[in-house]
């Protein structure tokens, strides 16, 4: 009987030191490190050992296997093979709003596809201290090696969700207690001229687009931030950043 192909493990390509050091720091399976001969630093240093560590294969290569391996991005000498990032069960992240109580910070981001400014908006969120991220299954970048590097590794140390039905998932949050504000031009209030509702789950639009109708109706408030120039909009990136921070600053007020 002719055996069929046997198919390996799934396997991603992180290069660069951030994103190399924070998957190591976090929960990832590793396969391989690949360290170039051209020189070292002490922050390869700490990947080196990091990896032999967690019992992790480090081979020392040319550059031309890292560039073969990591083509799309500058890899500063570090390339891994790694398992794909893993996603965390909604359920997980009510586990962990619950024991936040009413401090607790969610992120809802609605149709974000920019990868730099997913990655962007991650690394701000983990500095902040947010629980959790929810995501889209559709219409929404995913978490890929390129986010993961836009994060500088925040990706590896945040809880985030897929989801199928945003509206949905927020009737749940709402359900167990949390407040939904949404961002948006033409929001009623300046967002930093509203007593904002704990726990808090704050919904981010995607680039252009913005918050969908149906997500923003079963939004409780919404907020808005002025423009005063002739530009009028920010990157997400930047808003999701002034909120999360405004929201932060009142729950420790």
């Amino acid at each position: 009987m002719k055996k069929g192909r046997q198919v390996g493990p799934v396997k991603e390509i992180l290069g660069g030191i951030n994103s190399v050091t924070e998957a190591l720091r976090g929960s990832r399976k590793f396969y391989k490190v690949y360290i170039g001969k051209e020189g070292s630093n002490p922050r390869i240093e700490e990947i080196v050992n990091l990896a032999r560590k967690k019992s992790v294969a480090v081979k020392m290569t040319d550059r031309a296997e890292l560039d073969r391996l990591h083509p799309q991005a500058p890899h500063q000498g570090v390339v891994a093979e790694v398992e794909p990032y893993q996603y965390t069960d909604l359920d997980d992240v009510m586990a962990r709003v619950a024991m936040a109580g009413e401090k607790a910070l969610l992120l809802v981001l609605d149709g974000i596809e920019d990868p730099q400014n997913l990655g962007s908006i991650i690394r701000t969120a983990e500095c902040a201290g947010v629980d959790g991220i929810i995501l889209p299954r559709h219409h929404s970048a995913a978490i890929t090696p390129t986010v993961v590097r836009a994060s500088a590794g925040a990706a590896e140390h945040i809880a985030v969700v897929q989801e199928t039905n945003l509206v949905n998932t927020l009737k749940e949050l709402k359900k167990a207690g949390m407040w939904v504000i949404g961002a948006d031009m033409d929001g009623s209030a300046e967002y930093f001229h509203t007593d904002m509702p704990r726990p808090a789950v704050l919904v981010i639009g995607g680039e252009g687009r913005g918050v969908r109708r149906l997500v923003k109706e079963n939004c409780d408030i919404i907020v808005r931030i002025p423009m005063y120039g002739k530009v009028n909009s920010l990157n997400a990136s930047v808003s999701a950043a002034l909120l999360i921070y405004e929201l932060v600053r009142q729950r420790f007020a």
